[in-house]
């Protein structure tokens, strides 16, 4: 189950975001979920099994 929240961020990033993640056929949602994903697997906090689920996941909703 996925949670909802607000995120700020000011619109020179939002926009560099969202180009980032035309250019990877996501959604700017979809990005930011892979950015925290990959991030956490980099940092060892979560599961190689668990982050290939959830990329899966992110790739297919977008």
């Amino acid at each position: 189950m996925k949670k909802s929240f607000v995120i700020r961020i000011d619109e020179e990033t939002f926009k560099l975001l969202e180009n980032w993640a035309q250019d990877e056929f996501r959604s700017v949602n979809g990005q930011i979920e892979f950015l925290i994903h990959q991030g956490l697997q980099k940092s060892g906090r979560m599961k190689k099994n668990k982050s290939t689920q959830i990329n899966k996941s992110v790739d297919k909703n977008d």
